[in-house]
């Protein structure tokens, strides 16, 4: 960790000038230091650190959605360059996962490099005299949201290797949790941000957050991610009670949510993970099994688009294009509305109400051009039926590989080359070894 605290130390007007996003007014940070900021912080200077959050959240996240996806058996990535996606990420040639390899340092680092932000961000709203108490739970709820969304990124990919939850004093960092406490920890913060929302005023200019910036519509999003840390738990009628707070709507369009957005603006991000179609040198195509198993009349086969020419590297070939994020400014969502009908399916189905989660499964059958479910109306059957849903419906956003690790599934993953392995973890990075 010492390297990444290395990083953490550097004066804030660093690390906003790197996490810059177009068309934001930063004003005048040649002197905005972390010292500055957390003894009398302007709204300026405090909305400053809201959009260079924001902003932050999108580094590395095309190193994310590649590990999760790819170890998912939903993608392949072929990089000319690059070998250990088709080498270490399938467990070809014998190979293991390294902790010093740039598919957990990069994630990592981006990762506790934003939780820095948002301890900044808390430290500074907490100390401002310059903004009212109301103003004051607003910035410190969104920083904790954020906090707890990184959190859960970084502990998805290390699961039962932990995460640290307190690094806020770079000096005197806290011990590692396991995953069950880092769950907990997330939740805790989760729930203190809803408790700050709900005596908060502010409105941030948020670009990925639209209808979802004030406070209402930020607790909103916290109640979505509280819903899905609380499936990750089994914690079932917690998970509806969270929808029933969040932007959930059975008949809400399924693409309502929070998103990272990008553009061509000076200082702004192009979308890391788009890739144009038909492609060669640096190609990204679904699995095979997503054309073949996905039932006939399904419109997610577009989020994989035929290519012109099959492309292969090391034994492997795809010839569908990953066709989800169809620009480089194409958004890339945090959280929607899809996700939480399946959530809402997932969670009546273990309470036993299973009538309200088919309702919930058809809304989203019918919505991609399939007719009613028609299988037996049993908990195992209706699990079965919820996971093949939620692979088409969120495709290549992070989701696959987690929920079948939850249902000790990820045996049932194809292996496409003798000898290629299923991994159920990454080793934490040597940085914190």
């Amino acid at each position: 960790m010492q390297k990444i605290i290395k990083i953490y130390s550097i004066p804030f007007v660093i690390t906003i000038l790197f996490f810059t996003a177009c068309k934001k007014d930063y004003g005048d940070l040649n002197h905005a230091t972390v010292q500055s900021l957390s003894s009398n912080a302007t709204q300026s200077e405090l909305n400053n650190l809201v959009s260079g959050t924001e902003s932050g959240m999108r580094t590395s996240l095309n190193f994310y959605l590649d590990d999760v996806s790819i170890i998912g058996r939903e993608t392949y990535r072929f990089s000319n360059s690059e070998p250990r996606y088709t080498i270490d990420l399938l467990g070809g040639n014998g190979s293991a996962l390294g902790g010093s390899n740039f598919y957990i340092t990069n994630p990592w680092a981006a990762r506790y490099s934003v939780v820095k932000n948002c301890n900044i961000l808390i430290q500074a709203a907490t100390n401002s005299t310059l903004i009212s108490a109301a103003q004051k739970a607003g910035y410190i709820g969104f920083a904790r949201t954020i906090k707890a969304y990184q959190l859960l990124l970084n502990l998805n990919l290390t699961y039962t290797n932990g995460i640290r939850v307190d690094v806020s004093n770079p000096l005197n960092i806290g011990p590692f949790v396991k995953y069950p406490d880092g769950l907990t920890a997330i939740t805790a913060l989760l729930d203190s941000a809803k408790n700050d929302f709900s005596t908060a005023t502010v409105s941030f200019p948020l670009a990925g957050f639209t209808g979802f910036s004030d406070a209402a519509g930020l607790a909103q999003f916290n109640r979505a991610l509280a819903a899905r840390v609380s499936v990750y738990q089994s914690n079932w009628q917690t998970a509806l009670n969270d929808l029933n707070e969040s932007f959930f709507g059975l008949n809400t369009s399924f693409n309502t949510g929070v998103y990272h957005v990008y553009g061509t603006g000076s200082g702004d991000q192009l979308n890391s993970v788009f890739i144009p179609q038909n492609q060669t040198g640096e190609v990204r195509v679904a699995h095979p099994s997503f054309a073949a198993d996905i039932a006939p009349g399904d419109d997610r086969i577009n989020k994989a688009t035929l290519r012109t020419t099959p492309a292969s590297q090391s034994g492997l070939t795809g010839n569908r294009d990953v066709w989800v994020y169809t620009s480089s400014t194409a958004p890339i969502a945090i959280i929607r509305n899809e996700e939480l009908i399946l959530i809402y399916a997932e969670a009546n189905i273990q309470l036993n109400n299973l009538g309200a989660a088919v309702t919930a499964i058809n809304k989203v059958r019918n919505g991609h051009g399939l007719a009613n479910y028609t299988g037996a109306v049993t908990q195992p059957a209706l699990i079965t039926e919820m996971l093949n849903q939620k692979r088409y419906s969120l495709f290549f956003e992070g989701q696959r590989w987690v929920d079948l690790r939850r249902y000790n599934l990820l045996n049932t993953l194809p292996i496409d080359r003798p000898g290629d392995q299923v991994w159920t973890l990454f080793p934490l990075p040597v940085t914190e070894q």
